[in-house]
C-alpha cells in the first residue's frame, strides 16, 4: 500500500470525487471540521496538529475506496477518547451509524487494567463486539493503527517495540485474515523495522544489491511469459513480484534458509479477465516450462478462509531456476490486495465481494462465540491468536460439504467446526470409512464422519491434541461449567454439615436471613454462595455462623455427621499426592482456595503444618458405596533379574489393577528399588495386589508409601495435590 500523504481536506475531497457523490463528500468535510474544532490545541508527538492523524486515517480508507460513513468515523475516531465530546453528541450531529462506529473504535483508556496484556485483550474484545455490529469498524481501526505505525519513529524505543509487537501479533494477522494483503505487508515491514532496525537495514541493503543482478533474468522470464500468452491469444498482464523484507526475514528464520536460497526464486503474477482464462493460462505456462510436482494449488475452486482466490504453480524455468506463478482475475487481484474492502470497492460485482463479506462475517461470529465461552479476556486473546495463524487443510463431510481447518487439526476439531454440540458429544470417527482415533491428524482431501452419542461429554484429554480455537474454547467452557456444578453441590453439602453442627438446617432458615447474607457478600444467588464455599473461597463454618446470627429464630444445639466422600474423580474434590488416600484409610478434608476440598490420610506428614487454620478442616468419611479407581504408591525391593519389570506388571494386572507409572533406582549391584503408581479400588484391593507382588520370587520386600514430606516446611495444601 502506497503511503499517500493527504495535505488537507481539499486534497482528500478531490480524491473522493472519483467515487463518491458530492453530498457524501460534504458529509466527510463536515466531520473533518467538527473533529478539527474538537482537537483544537492538541498536538501529536511529531509536532503536527492532532487533526493530521484523523485526516491521514481517512486518506488510507479513501485509497481503498471505503464509503463516506467509514471516512466520517475515521475523522471522528479519537473525539470520544481525547476530547469532552460524547457519543450522544456525535449521534445528534452525524447519526447513529457513525456514532456506533466511532464508539467501537475508541480505546479503553479510561479503564484501569491489571496488566498491559489484559488491557490489550480487553481492547480487542471490545473491537470484536463492535465488528459484529459493523465490519467497517475494523477497517477504521486498522487504518488508525497503520498511520500510527507510519509515525512510530517519534516514540521512545521501548514503547516503539511494544506497539510494533502488538501490531505483528494482532493487527497484521487480522489484516491477513480479512484478505487485506497490502495492509498486512506494510504492517509487517513497519513492525520489523521498529523491532529489529539493524536487521531491517541489512536485509534491505542486500535486496537492493541483488535486485540489480536479477533485473536481466526477471526481464527475460517476463518476456517469455508475455510471448506465450500472446501466441495462445490469452489477454492478461504479467507483473513481477518481489518478496517484502519481513517475509524474507521470517522465511530465513522459520525455514532455516539462506538469503540466497530465498532470493533465487522468481515470482510473477498473471492477471486476466475471466475465471476460465485463468485455467487456460495455467495450461499455457505448463507447456512453456515444466511444472514442479506437488506444487500446484487451486484457491479458485476452494478459496482461503479470508476469501483469497488464485491459481498457484511452481515451474522449472530456464537453467532450472524455480519460478512461482499466481494466476487470477482483476476482481481476485482487488480481493487479494484489499480483502473485505473490495466489498465496497466492487459493489456492482455480486459474486466475489459478497463471498468475502460472508466469510468475514462468519469469522467475526466465531470470535463472538469464543468470547462468550472464554473464561477471561486473556484466554480469549490467546484463542484468537491461534485462530489468526491458520495453515489450511480442506476436509469433507460424507455429504461432500467442505470444511477448512488449520494444519494439524484432528477429528475433534472437525466435529466442533461442524457444530459445538457435535464436538461435545463425539465418541468416535471414520476417516475414509475406516475407524480412526480422535487424536489422528487430518490431511487435505479426506472424508471424515463423526459418530456421536447423546449425553456424552468432552474429555479433558482432548485439550492435549486439539488445535482450533473453537474446539479448545468449547472443551474449556464445558469443563468450567462441570466444575461449577460440582463445586455448587460440594458447597451445599459443606454448608448443610456446618449448619447441622449448630442444630440448624437450610430449610429452617428464614428467607430474609439468606437474602441478607447474599446482599452483604454481593452474591446474586444462593447457588453462587454454595459455589464459593465449594471452591474454598469462603468457609462453610463462618457462613453457617453468620446465617444463624441473621436468622430470627435460631434452633437449639446439635451435632451433624461427617461429610461423605462419594466421588473417585471430581474437579473440586482432590486427593493429595503426598499421601494418596484410598477407601479404607482414615481421612480428613482441607478446604483449599480455588481447588475445592483436598483429601489427606489422617496420618499424613503434611497436615500437621496445616492444622493452624482450623476452620478450613472438615471431618470426612468414605461413602460405603464409593466406586472408581484411586492412585496409590507402592515401593518394591527386589533382586536384579532379566525381565523382572514385565513379571511385576503381569502380577499387578493379574490382580485387576492398572499401572500408572514405574520408576527404578539401583540400590547396589544386586538389588533395585522399584516405585510403582498403581490404581486400586480400596485397601482390600491393594492388599490383594501386594500379595501378588510378594509371590514374585525376586521380590524381597513390598511396602506402601503412605506419606511423602513436602519439600518446603511452609507448603500450602494446594501445592501437594495433583
Amino acid at each position: 500500500m502506497t503511503a499517500l500523504q493527504i495535505e488537507n481536506i481539499g486534497t482528500l475531497a478531490e480524491g473522493l470525487s472519483g467515487y463518491l457523490e458530492k453530498p457524501q463528500i460534504n458529509h466527510v468535510r463536515r466531520a473533518y471540521y467538527y473533529a478539527e474544532q474538537a482537537h483544537e490545541g492538541q498536538m501529536r508527538r511529531t509536532g503536527d496538529p492532532y487533526i493530521t492523524h484523523p485526516l491521514q486515517v481517512a486518506g488510507i480508507l479513501s485509497h481503498m475506496h471505503m464509503d463516506h460513513q467509514s471516512l466520517m468515523a475515521a475523522m471522528l475516531h479519537d473525539v470520544i477518547e481525547d476530547t469532552g465530546i460524547t457519543k450522544t453528541a456525535i449521534k445528534t450531529q452525524f447519526g447513529n451509524t457513525v456514532a456506533e462506529m466511532v464508539d467501537g473504535v475508541s480505546k479503553l483508556s479510561r479503564i484501569k487494567f491489571g496488566s498491559q496484556a489484559e488491557a490489550q485483550a480487553e481492547n480487542f474484545q471490545k473491537m470484536a463486539m463492535a465488528m459484529s455490529r459493523d465490519l467497517r469498524v475494523i477497517m477504521v481501526k486498522l487504518a488508525d493503527r497503520l498511520h500510527n505505525m507510519r509515525t512510530i519513529k517519534v516514540l521512545p524505543p521501548d514503547k516503539r517495540r511494544r506497539i510494533a509487537r502488538e501490531t505483528l501479533e494482532i493487527y497484521a494477522p487480522i489484516a491477513n485474515r480479512l484478505g487485506m494483503n497490502d495492509m498486512r505487508i506494510e504492517f509487517e515491514d513497519l513492525a520489523f523495522e521498529a523491532i529489529y532496525p539493524l536487521r531491517f537495514r541489512r536485509i534491505g541493503a542486500a535486496v537492493r544489491q541483488v535486485r540489480g543482478n536479477r533485473k536481466e533474468v526477471v526481464t527475460r522470464i517476463q518476456t517469455s511469459l508475455e510471448a506465450c500468452l500472446e501466441r495462445e491469444g490469452l489477454p492478461g498482464r504479467t507483473i513481477g513480484r518481489e518478496k517484502h523484507l519481513y517475509s524474507i526475514y521470517d522465511k530465513m528464520r522459520s525455514k532455516r534458509k539462506s538469503f540466497r536460497e530465498i532470493m533465487d526464486v522468481y515470482a510473477f503474477r498473471i492477471v486476466v479477465d475471466r475465471v476460465d482464462t485463468c485455467y487456460r493460462v495455467l495450461g499455457a505456462v505448463h507447456s512453456l516450462y515444466k511444472p514442479v510436482p506437488g506444487r500446484f494449488k487451486d484457491y479458485i475452486a476452494i478459496p482461503k478462509a479470508n476469501g483469497y482466490q488464485s491459481l498457484h504453480t511452481t515451474l522449472f524455468g530456464m537453467h532450472g531456476l524455480p519460478i512461482e506463478i499466481q494466476i487470477r482475475t482483476e476482481e481476485m487481484e482487488a480481493m487479494a490486495n484489499n480483502g473485505i474492502a473490495a466489498h465496497w470497492l466492487y459493489k456492482s460485482s455480486e459474486e466475489l465481494p459478497s463471498n468475502a463479506h460472508v466469510r468475514a462475517r462468519e469469522w467475526v461470529n466465531g470470535l463472538l462465540e469464543m468470547q462468550k465461552n472464554a473464561g477471561n479476556s486473556l484466554e480469549f486473546i490467546e484463542n484468537v491468536k491461534i485462530d489468526l495463524f491458520p495453515d489450511e487443510i480442506y476436509v469433507f463431510t460424507p455429504k461432500g460439504e467442505i470444511f477448512e481447518l488449520p494444519v494439524g487439526s484432528t477429528p475433534v476439531d472437525f466435529a466442533y467446526a461442524i457444530h459445538t454440540d457435535i464436538g461435545s458429544t463425539c465418541v468416535a470417527c471414520r476417516i475414509e470409512r475406516r475407524l480412526a482415533p480422535l487424536s489422528e491428524a487430518l490431511e487435505s482431501g479426506q472424508t471424515v464422519e463423526i459418530l456421536t452419542a447423546p449425553g456424552h461429554k468432552p474429555n479433558p484429554a482432548w485439550l492435549g491434541f486439539v488445535v482450533t480455537a473453537k474446539a479448545r474454547t468449547g472443551i474449556r467452557h464445558f469443563l468450567k461449567k462441570q466444575k461449577q456444578s460440582e463445586s455448587t453441590a460440594l458447597g451445599r453439602r459443606l454448608l448443610t454439615k456446618a449448619l447441622a453442627s449448630f442444630g440448624a438446617s437450610l430449610d429452617k432458615l428464614s428467607r430474609e436471613a439468606v437474602s441478607s447474607l447474599l446482599e452483604q457478600l454481593r452474591l446474586d444467588s444462593v447457588n453462587r454462595l454454595f459455589e464459593e464455599i465449594g471452591l474454598g473461597n469462603r468457609m462453610s463454618h463462618t457462613m453457617a455462623q453468620r446465617l444463624i446470627d441473621l436468622n430470627e429464630n435460631p434452633t437449639g444445639a446439635g451435632v451433624g455427621g461427617n461429610l461423605l466422600v462419594r466421588d473417585a474423580q471430581s474437579s473440586v474434590m482432590n486427593y493429595a499426592r503426598c499421601c494418596n488416600p484410598i477407601p479404607g484409610d482414615r481421612i480428613v478434608g482441607y478446604i483449599s482456595s480455588e481447588r475445592g476440598m483436598v483429601i489427606h490420610t489422617g496420618d499424613c506428614n503434611n497436615i500437621s503444618e496445616l492444622r493452624a487454620n482450623r476452620e478450613k478442616w472438615v471431618e470426612v468419611d468414605w461413602d460405603p458405596e464409593i466406586q472408581g479407581e484411586f492412585t496409590v504408591e507402592v515401593r518394591v525391593e527386589l533382586e536384579h533379574q532379566r525381565g523382572i519389570i514385565a513379571t511385576l506388571a503381569t502380577a499387578i494386572t493379574g490382580a485387576e489393577a492398572n499401572i500408572e507409572k514405574i520408576t527404578t533406582a539401583e540400590r547396589d549391584a544386586h538389588f533395585s528399588i522399584v516405585n510403582l503408581l498403581i490404581n486400586v479400588r480400596n485397601r482390600v484391593h491393594l492388599a490383594r495386589v501386594m500379595r501378588k507382588i510378594r509371590m514374585v520370587k525376586a521380590v524381597t520386600r513390598v511396602t506402601r508409601v503412605k506419606s511423602r514430606k513436602a519439600r518446603k516446611p511452609s507448603v500450602r495444601a494446594d501445592n501437594v495435590v495433583h
